[in-house]
């Protein structure tokens, strides 16, 4: 019993640092994604509009998908952060060159279009999923 304690001990700050350093990626990829879109969503998703909530949803699951990859196979601090930022950019792009190949999407999530929202948010995730995958080898 006293190797469990003992490990826990020395564990438990590593995972603390680990997971905190995940989340304080993830909360500023999420910032600047709601700062680069088009549309306010967060104002949207307050109003009621369905469809922007479906669009945030999957941005921020698309956004942690590789911050988690980057947390299960970094091996220090610096690593989590450096490669959870450069996910984040990777996936910050593929979602403006999303919005730019479909023209006049926001317009349609501003409108509560549901449809375009599902698009929007199977290509967010599969983009996410596939980069996930990539970080892993």
């Amino acid at each position: 019993m006293d190797a469990a304690f003992q490990s826990l001990s020395i564990g438990l700050p590593i995972l603390i640092l680990h997971l905190s350093t995940a989340a304080l990626v993830l909360v500023l990829g999420a910032v600047v994604y709601v700062w680069l879109t088009p549309h306010r969503e967060l104002e949207l998703v307050r109003n009621g509009n369905v469809a922007a909530a479906i669009s945030l949803g999957a941005a921020l699951v698309g956004l942690a998908i590789p911050v988690a990859v980057t947390l299960a196979t970094g091996v220090s601090v610096a690593d989590i952060a450096i490669w959870g930022a450069a996910t984040l950019v990777l996936q910050l792009l593929l979602f403006q060159l999303t919005d730019l190949v479909l023209r006049g999407i926001s317009t349609r999530i501003e409108a509560g279009e549901i449809a375009s929202a599902v698009l929007l948010a199977s290509i967010k995730i599969s983009g996410s999923l596939i980069l996930g995958a990539a970080l892993v080898g």
